[in-house]
């Protein structure tokens, strides 16, 4: 095989890899790159690597995806198969059928492989919307946050991180595992999402405060119980943190002013001493929402600058999205 051949190929199954650990919609897998490969080669090792770098993957054996996501992945990569007139590959309907046999759940996990060669892995409602909340699965500036914090390493390091609204908690836990902070405050205020960031934590190796067991090399993990619209400056006071995160959580109006609202008020806790530096990661959906924010944030007083954007390197998220990084100095 060429090198650019070989490039290509790895380049391949590193996306699939990727994408399918992540549990990413598949009309975003390269489906046309992999059958035009197929069409240049009667070769089956191109799909037996495919299966080694998803539904055997170590990681998905451990923890795997939703059942149904699986399945619609193998009929798809099937229907490829027989789509350029290949010989019948039996490893493909044998892992097909073991996915059929395999008993479907309301969480399935996503995995996203971390540049230290470790990894980050959610359990996450299998519903988009389900409890009443949208904290239950993991949204694109997550990712775009995560990634730009890798990439950032000074912003966090022995630093205290209060990150507001975390939702299934890949934010915290990339930085917890990458970023070497002295602690990380993950917090939300629904029931349903507390216990399963409670989960996250645990599974991915990390102790919660409590635990006396603690690896004293690992940050100090907490998870709080935080309601912006009621949380007192008392309350936000005992959290000290140096920096404030936040993604994904300008999705209406009501919750731009909540957040505002408490920014406004962890910036009062600080009166005597350096105000925490501020991060909010967003999609632009809605170039009205946006709006509102800055205008909100001008209200307040809060001043704004902008990010510089950074390329997609790490995590697959939908990269014909507009997302954004505002650093905030209250």
């Amino acid at each position: 095989m060429a090198p650019e051949e070989s490039a290509g190929t790895e380049l391949l199954l590193q996306s699939f890899e990727r994408r399918f650990l992540a549990a990413r919609a598949l009309r975003s897998f390269p489906w046309q790159s992999l059958e035009a490969k197929l069409r240049d080669s009667s070769d089956s090792e191109l799909l037996r690597a495919i299966l080694q770098k998803t539904v055997k993957h170590p990681l998905c054996v451990k923890h795997p995806p939703s059942v149904k996501y699986a399945w619609c992945f193998l009929s798809e990569l099937i229907k490829k198969h027989e789509a350029v007139h290949m010989e019948p590959l039996d490893e493909l309907y044998e892992a097909l059928a073991e996915t059929l046999m395999a008993k479907e759940s309301t969480h399935g996990h996503r995995s996203y492989l971390l540049p230290s060669g470790g990894s980050v892995t959610l359990s996450e409602s299998a519903a988009i919307i389900s409890h009443g909340t949208t904290g239950l699965v993991t949204w694109d500036a997550a990712l775009y946050l995560a990634e730009w914090a890798i990439e950032n390493p000074a912003a966090f390091t022995h630093r205290t991180v209060l990150e507001l609204g975390s939702g299934a908690g890949l934010t915290g836990l990339a930085i917890c595992k990458m970023c070497h902070p002295r602690a990380y405050i993950f917090s939300d205020c629904h029931r349903r999402v507390l216990e399963q960031l409670r989960g996250n934590v645990l599974l991915n190796g990390l102790s919660l405060e409590a635990d006396v067991t603690a690896n004293s090399d690992s940050p100090r993990v907490t998870v709080a119980q935080l309601d912006w619209d009621v949380a007192t400056v008392p309350q936000l006071s005992a959290f000290q943190p140096d920096v404030v995160i936040a993604a994904d959580v300008l999705y209406c109006p009501e919750a731009i002013v909540s957040l505002v609202g408490v920014l406004q008020r962890l910036a009062a806790c600080c009166k005597h001493q350096r105000a925490p530096e501020v991060y909010v990661a967003f999609t632009v959906r809605n170039p009205e929402t946006c709006q509102l924010f800055t205008t909100e944030l001008g209200r307040a007083g809060i001043r704004w600058e902008a990010e510089p954007r950074h390329d997609q390197k790490l995590f697959p998220y939908e990269e014909h999205l507009e997302m954004a990084i505002l650093k905030l100095t209250p």
